[in-house]
């Protein structure tokens, strides 16, 4: 697939030393690129201590690297769902970006040291990607929702940024794919070579999609976004940014959804709470994730950015 615009020079200057060093002094991109990231521990979750435009940042990097991962955008319900699933904590401890979607998320990280540390909100990164792809021609590919949901959340983002390349979409049914529509949707993924694609299916099921299909489908960047189709296609209300700080958009998505997501928020939420304060008062032991090679079966050469380290501190994010 050929890689759309590495960041000039001067836009280089712009960014962390830790990003401009995975690029050669002809400002090309580095096909074996890394990213090693500092986490936060959360319940033996590795959570990314980043933020919004660290995010976007890294993201558009590991596209312009061209190796294949995947992104998880994971809040309290993801972290409660890996303590009895084994092989969802691994999918997520071995995400290229497991973000922390959510103010608990970053509560928690802000008390391990990284001070810089912001949720990444499923819907606010998946906004901030399409309008950096206008500029840099990345195509979109959307996979996941309910039967019509994909068209209309092209039709609306194209309408919100136009030029935006939306060259394909599939939705699956509620059941697991057969052989032959597995290869429907890889051969459809490949012939339309996307950058990113979008998967708006529920927790853990579009963090085993990406986990299962990422090396198969061959496309740089898969990301789950959950409930974004819904929102930006005006499914689901949006609440206002107080609510959001504040730690209580679990609510508004409750009353929005009650029968649904009771049961889900009366279970997840007071246990998070109270495993999250064992850990910190260190009554409960969790295991401590070891940095993880995100790049493709940990065989690539290693760059010269193979030591950097995202570190935040008040001036915000640099390398170590």
């Amino acid at each position: 697939m050929t890689n759309p615009l590495a960041p000039s020079r001067s836009e280089s200057a712009d960014v962390s030393p830790l990003l401009s060093s995975c690029y050669s002094a002809e400002g090309h991109p580095m096909s074996d690129s890394m990213f090693v990231q500092e986490y936060a521990h959360v319940l033996g979750v590795n959570v990314s201590a980043i933020n919004l435009g660290i995010a976007v940042d890294m993201a558009d990097r590991w596209i312009a690297a061209e190796n294949p991962g995947y992104i998880c955008v994971t809040g309290v319900h993801g972290v409660m769902e890996a303590q009895s699933d084994s092989e969802f904590r691994h999918i997520l401890n071995h995400a290229f970006i497991n973000a922390p979607d959510g103010m608990p998320m970053s509560w928690v990280g802000r008390l391990q040291g990284f001070g810089q540390m912001d949720r990444v909100y499923g819907p606010d990164f998946m906004a901030e990607m399409c309008r950096l792809s206008v500029e840099r021609s990345y195509r979109h590919f959307l996979y996941g929702g309910q039967p019509g949901v994909t068209e209309l959340l092209k039709d609306a983002l194209q309408s919100k940024f136009p030029g935006l390349q939306v060259v394909g979409t599939y939705t699956p049914p509620f059941r697991d794919l057969t052989a032959e529509e597995e290869e429907e949707i890889v051969t459809q993924v490949r012939e339309s070579e996307p950058h990113i694609l979008w998967v708006g299916l529920s927790t853990p099921k579009q963090e085993h999609f990406m986990a299962h299909y990422v090396d198969r489908l061959q496309v740089p960047l898969l990301v789950g976004v959950g409930a974004a189709f819904d929102y930006h296609t005006g499914r689901i209300r949006d609440c206002s940014d107080w609510i959001k700080r504040a730690g209580l958009q679990w609510m508004h998505r409750l009353l929005q959804d009650p029968r649904r997501l009771w049961k889900r928020y009366l279970r997840n939420n007071p246990a998070f709470v109270w495993n999250v304060m064992l850990q910190t008062l260190k009554l409960r032991q969790y295991p401590r994730i070891p940095d993880v090679d995100t790049t493709k079966d940990n065989k690539r050469s290693k760059p010269a950015c193979e030591n950097s380290v995202y570190r935040s501190d008040r001036n915000g994010y640099s390398s170590s």
